[in-house]
């Protein structure tokens, strides 16, 4: 079950892009299966310097998002 982690990998993302600042919240939502649900309310205790801290995204944080031509329809 890989959409338990990816929560964890976007708010590394989110901090990486220098998104998350001390007293910043963010609100984690995530489902499971069936009717699993659950959220939590989180409050930065500090400001992230991407450049100093181990990420998974420290490596490849320039290159994402992506630009994404505009694309044609099919006719």
């Amino acid at each position: 079950n890989t959409s338990s982690s990816s929560l964890w990998y976007e708010l590394a993302y989110s901090e990486a892009k220098g998104r998350i600042r001390k007293g910043d919240r963010t609100w984690q939502i995530a489902f499971g299966s069936g009717f699993k649900c659950n959220s939590a309310v989180w409050r930065a205790l500090r400001t992230i310097n991407p450049s100093c801290e181990k990420n998974p995204w420290i490596q490849s944080i320039d290159q994402f998002p992506v630009d994404v031509p505009r694309v044609s329809t099919i006719r």
